[in-house]
C-alpha cells in the first residue's frame, strides 16, 4: 500500500496533465486521474515492470478516457485538439489568424476521428502525452519503429487532408 501511495503522490500531476490535455476540463480530468489510479491499484499486482510507471499509468488513463467517451456516446471531438492545432500554427496570431487556428482545430478534430484506430491511439499518446515511441510501443504492444511508421503516416494523413480541406 506505501508503494503505491508513493506512486501516487508522484505520478498524479502528470497524470492528470496528460488527462486535462485530452479532455480540456479540468474537473473531468480530476474525475479521469482519480478513476486511472483506482484501475491501476486494482491491477498493480499485474505490472510486471516492462515499461516506465508512467508508461503504464498512460495507458490506463487513456482507455479510461475512451470508456468514458464511449459510455456517453461522444467521439474525439470532446477531445481537447488545440495542441494539434498550435503544433501547425506557429507564432502570434492576428484575429484573422485565431479564426483560422479554429478551422485547423475543426479539420483536425473530424480527421483525427476517421483515421484508423491504430493511427488515432499513437497520434493521442505522442501528442498528449508527449511519450517517446519507445513509450507508445510497449503501451501498445508493437515495435518502436512501427509506432513511428504509424506515427508519421498519420501525420502526412492530417497534413493532406487539412490542405485538402482548409485549401492551403
Amino acid at each position: 500500500m506505501k508503494v503505491f501511495e508513493s506512486l501516487y503522490r508522484e505520478y498524479y500531476q502528470k497524470v492528470y496533465a496528460f488527462l486535462y490535455r485530452l479532455c480540456a476540463d479540468g474537473d473531468l480530468a480530476e474525475d479521469l486521474t482519480q478513476e486511472t489510479f483506482l484501475q491501476a491499484y486494482k491491477s498493480f499486482h499485474k505490472f510486471r515492470g516492462d515499461c516506465e510507471v508512467f508508461t503504464w499509468l498512460a495507458a490506463i488513463g487513456k482507455h479510461t478516457y475512451f470508456k468514458y467517451l464511449k459510455k456517453r456516446k461522444l467521439h474525439l471531438d470532446a477531445a481537447n485538439l488545440e495542441l494539434v492545432a498550435q503544433s501547425y500554427m506557429k507564432g502570434d496570431i492576428s484575429p484573422e489568424e485565431h479564426v483560422h487556428k479554429k478551422d485547423v482545430e475543426d479539420a483536425v478534430r473530424k480527421v483525427v476521428d476517421t483515421i484508423p484506430k491504430k493511427y488515432r491511439d499513437v497520434v493521442l499518446l505522442r501528442i498528449y502525452a508527449e511519450l517517446p515511441f519507445s513509450q507508445i510501443a510497449q503501451i501498445l504492444k508493437i515495435s518502436e519503429s512501427s509506432a513511428k511508421v504509424i506515427y508519421f503516416r498519420a501525420k502526412k494523413m492530417l497534413m493532406e487532408v487539412l490542405q485538402h480541406e482548409l485549401e492551403m
